[in-house]
């Protein structure tokens, strides 16, 4: 089971699809908020069925056994089901936690915070962003790490410019 209906969901989806029999996405409106691309990829692959106007209520299971079933709610016909799964993926979208910056460093409208092209720069000297705070594309750690790895180099840059240079290399070891 995906939950959501934006281009995260019917990514999951369509990559869950790799390793499942069946994979079921449940959106809570009557249609998707997803690119019309992402759509036809779902709506084209045969494993994908989707539950519309449907939300989750209850994830059921033990801690021995996992997730084994998912109470959902259809809000056109107000019945409810349980529906067998051995996986829930919550795909209702990301909003980074960079509120503590906002007002300081530039940010887009969903909370990411800015950085100069093939840069991890913000708009202040000396401040760089990396992973989840500044990356809403690909969201994924290895992205994260690389980006963390680039914010560093860029700080030990601007510190060695700025005529720290023995201290930039032993606080980066």
């Amino acid at each position: 089971m995906v939950v959501g209906g934006g281009d995260t969901a019917m990514e999951e989806a369509l990559f869950l699809t790799k390793f499942a029999s069946s994979v079921s996405i449940i959106h809570r409106r009557d249609q998707f908020r997803a690119s019309k691309i992402m759509q036809e990829r779902v709506f084209e692959n045969p494993k994908i069925r989707v539950l519309w106007n449907t939300e989750v209520t209850e994830i059921l299971g033990s801690k021995d056994n996992g997730v084994e079933s998912v109470r959902v709610h259809n809000s056109m016909t107000n019945e409810e089901t349980i529906f067998p799964t051995q996986g829930v993926f919550i795909a209702i979208g990301h909003r980074p936690n960079t509120q503590l910056f906002k007002g300081v460093l530039d940010m887009d409208d969903v909370g990411y915070l800015i950085t100069e092209r093939s840069s991890m720069k913000t708009n202040i000297e000396g401040v760089y962003a990396c992973g989840d705070a500044q990356d809403a594309i690909y969201r994924q750690a290895v992205t994260a790490a690389g980006t963390g790895c680039m914010a560093a180099i860029d700080a030990e840059r601007f510190l060695a410019h700025q005529g720290h240079e023995g201290r930039a290399q032993t606080e980066a070891a």
